[in-house]
C-alpha cells in the first residue's frame, strides 16, 4: 500500500532538515530557497515494539516492518498559487501525495534568514494554507463553470454537485480549507476527482529550538485545523546520526520515551487512516498496512492481490492474546483463534493467517 505524506512549509523552515533526520538520507538543505527542485522521497520504517516482541515467540528468520512515504517538497513562498517561485510544480507534487506535514518555524537562527525576515509561527501558517486554498478555489471554480452549464439540463447528479462546489467556493473565499467541511460520503465521492489540497488531511510540526516559545501551550495553535506536533529538527536530525544504542541512552537523558521522530511517525501513519496487522512464523514475522475498517479479504489482497479474489476465510487472533499464551500452537489449544469470514474487519494488532483458493 503506498500513500505518502507531502513535507511542505515555506523556504528555510527545517523541511529538509526534518526529511534528513526522518530518512537518514541527505536531501540538500542549503540556506536558500528553492534549493530543493525535484520532491525528494523517502521509505520510513514505522517504529512497533509489537513486531519485535512477536518475533521472540516465533523467532522467524527475517523481521519485516511497515513503512511510510515522505516526500520533501520545496518551498513554498505567498504567491504560489499563481506560479511565484516555480509554484504550480510545487503545488501539483502536493496533489500527488495522501496527506500533508506542513513545518512552520519557530526556531531562531541568525545564520538562517528567514524568507519574510522575521519568525512568525501564525503568520507562515497563514501564507502556506491561503496559498492552497487559493489554488483549491481556481480549481472549483473552473469546474464549477462547467457543471453550471451541464446542470441547466435538469441533470440531478450535475444539479448536486453544482450545489456543493457553490458551498465549496463560499468557504474558500471565506479563507476555510476543504477539510473543514462536514461532507458525507456521496459528496466526498462527487469531489473526489478535483484532488482538492486542503481536503488533504493535515500535520502542523512547529520545527523549535526556544527555551520560551512563540506559541505558548494550546492557546495559540487551538485554531490550527490539524493535529500540531514541537519538534527541534536540527536535534533530530543530531539524534539519527548517533548508534541506535547511543540513540537509546540519549533520549533517555532527554527524559523522553521517545523521540519526537518516532512520535511524528507514528501520527502520520495514523493521519493517514492506516492500522497493521501481522503475519507471523517461523520464516517471517511481518508488519502489513491497511485502510482502518479493511474487510478481510481486503487486507489478504495487501500481502498479494491474488488472496483478495481467492479469499476463503481468515485465521485471527489480536495482538495482546497472542503474547499472553506465547504463541499459535497454545493459542489453538485454548482456542482462542478465530475463523472470520469475508465481512470482518481487521483491527489494529491483528495476527492473520488467510486461507485462500488458488
Amino acid at each position: 500500500m503506498s500513500l505518502s505524506i507531502g513535507i511542505v512549509g515555506l523556504p528555510n523552515v527545517g523541511k529538509s532538515t526534518l526529511f534528513n533526520a526522518l530518512t537518514k538520507k541527505k536531501a540538500e538543505a542549503s540556506n536558500y530557497p528553492f534549493c530543493t527542485i525535484d520532491p525528494n522521497v523517502g521509505i520510513v520504517t514505522v517504529p512497533d515494539g509489537r513486531l519485535d516482541q512477536l518475533a521472540k515467540i516465533s523467532n522467524p528468520k527475517k523481521i519485516i516492518p511497515t513503512v511510510i512515504e515522505f516526500v520533501d517538497i520545496a518551498g513554498l513562498v505567498k504567491g504560489a498559487h499563481k506560479g511565484e517561485g516555480l509554484g504550480n510544480q510545487f503545488l501539483s507534487h502536493i496533489r500527488e501525495c495522501d496527506a500533508i506535514c506542513e513545518v512552520v518555524r519557530e526556531f531562531e537562527d541568525k545564520d538562517i534568514v528567514h524568507v519574510d525576515g522575521k519568525i512568525d509561527p501564525d503568520g507562515d501558517r497563514e501564507t502556506i494554507n491561503l496559498e492552497l486554498i487559493f489554488a483549491d478555489l481556481s480549481t472549483v471554480e473552473k469546474r464549477l463553470a462547467k457543471v453550471t452549464k451541464e446542470a441547466k439540463s435538469g441533470d440531478k447528479e450535475m444539479i448536486k454537485l453544482r450545489d456543493l462546489l457553490e458551498k465549496l467556493k463560499e468557504g474558500l473565499e471565506a479563507g476555510k480549507a476543504a477539510r473543514e467541511f462536514k461532507l458525507d460520503e456521496e459528496e466526498k465521492k462527487l469531489i473526489k476527482s478535483l484532488n482538492l489540497l486542503t481536503i488533504k488531511p493535515i500535520l502542523y510540526v512547529l520545527n523549535s529550538n526556544l527555551d520560551t516559545p512563540l506559541i505558548k501551550g494550546d492557546v495559540g495553535i487551538k485554531k490550527w485545523d490539524g493535529n500540531v506536533l514541537k519538534i527541534n529538527a536540527k536535534l533530530e536530525e543530531e539524534i539519527v546520526a548517533l548508534s541506535d544504542e547511543e540513540q537509546v541512552e540519549y533520549i533517555k537523558e532527554l527524559g523522553l520515551n521517545e523521540s519526537g521522530l518516532e512520535k511524528l511517525i507514528k501520527i502520520s501513519y495514523e493521519l493517514l487512516g492506516l492500522i497493521t496487522f501481522f503475519t507471523t512464523g517461523e520464516d517471517e514475522t511481518r508488519a502489513w498496512t491497511t485502510k482502518l475498517n479493511s474487510k478481510a479479504p481486503v487486507a489478504a489482497g495487501v500481502i498479494h492481490t491474488d488472496f483478495e479474489k481467492g479469499f476463503i476465510r481468515a485465521e485471527v487472533i489480536g495482538y495482546k492474546k497472542f503474547i499472553e499464551v506465547g504463541g499459535e500452537i497454545e493459542a489453538k489449544e485454548k482456542g482462542l483463534i478465530k475463523t472470520e469470514g469475508r465481512e470482518y474487519e481487521i483491527k489494529d494488532g491483528d495476527i492473520c493467517n488467510f486461507l485462500i483458493n488458488k
